[in-house]
């Protein structure tokens, strides 16, 4: 009987330990491939605690096997937008100024009544309301409210605002997401034009680098601070 009580308390330790290092996400917001790991490492501690005909040590190595290859598959997912996406897939717009994107459901393989459930645990029950609504690859949704019920209560103010917009990811740790400059209507050129304005002199040196409609730029270098500007309106930003 000691003896499962030692061996459960020492696979016990042992996983604590390996969740630790891997980080402090919680069930909710895993992707894919972390949530797969979970279920397999959870998995594989019950046999080494239950079976006492299997060495410890046989139920440890499995453990940290996958533990290393999760790090792995984190550095290419890092490294590389496209294998990030077929791991982990892609946001997707589910609701936009048109209404609900009934193709983009269906290629989700979520209903009407999920798109709903989504937006009240958001706080927001019409569709109305909505400006955009993303579904996230960790299965959240993330909600843009029109400006007339953003949490500021703007409508009641009777202030008159533009739009809400989407900020475009348009560089994103050092790297310049191509496909995003398509969207947002702008060129190389412009990158180097804010880069001029911002100080900055090269694209690695950027952390973040985001873009709205109405030209208001988001930039932050590698462990500094932030830093906002204005530039010429994008005009129509293709969605």
């Amino acid at each position: 009987m000691l003896t499962i009580v030692f061996r459960a308390i020492i696979i016990y330790i042992v996983v604590l330990f390996l969740y630790r290092i891997m980080g402090k996400r919680q069930l909710g917001e895993m992707q894919p491939f972390e949530l797969v790991l979970t279920l397999i490492i959870a998995d594989l501690a019950t046999i080494p605690m239950a079976e006492v005909s299997v060495p410890v040590l046989h139920g440890i190595i499995p453990l940290l096997t996958l533990v290393v290859l999760h790090f792995v598959l984190a550095l290419f997912c890092k490294w590389s937008g496209k294998f990030s996406q077929f791991v982990s897939g892609k946001p997707v717009i589910v609701i936009n100024p048109k209404g609900i994107d009934y193709k983009a459901l269906k290629n989700l393989d979520i209903s009407i009544d999920d798109v709903f459930e989504s937006l009240r645990g958001s706080g927001y029950f019409k569709i109305e309301q909505v400006q955009y609504a993303i579904m996230e690859t960790n299965g959240k949704m993330s909600v843009l409210p029109k400006s007339d019920f953003a949490p500021l209560t703007v409508k009641d103010m009777k202030i008159k605002v533009e739009k809400s917009t989407i900020p475009i990811n348009i560089i994103n740790e050092g790297k310049i997401v191509k496909e995003n400059l398509k969207i947002a209507n702008i060129d190389e050129l412009t990158i180097q034009n804010i880069f001029k304005k911002a100080g900055v002199k090269k694209v690695k040196d950027v952390l973040l680098l985001t873009i709205d409609k109405a030209g208001e730029v988001y930039l932050q270098k590698y462990y500094e601070t932030y830093q906002t500007m204005t530039i010429k309106p994008l005009g129509e930003v293709k969605e």
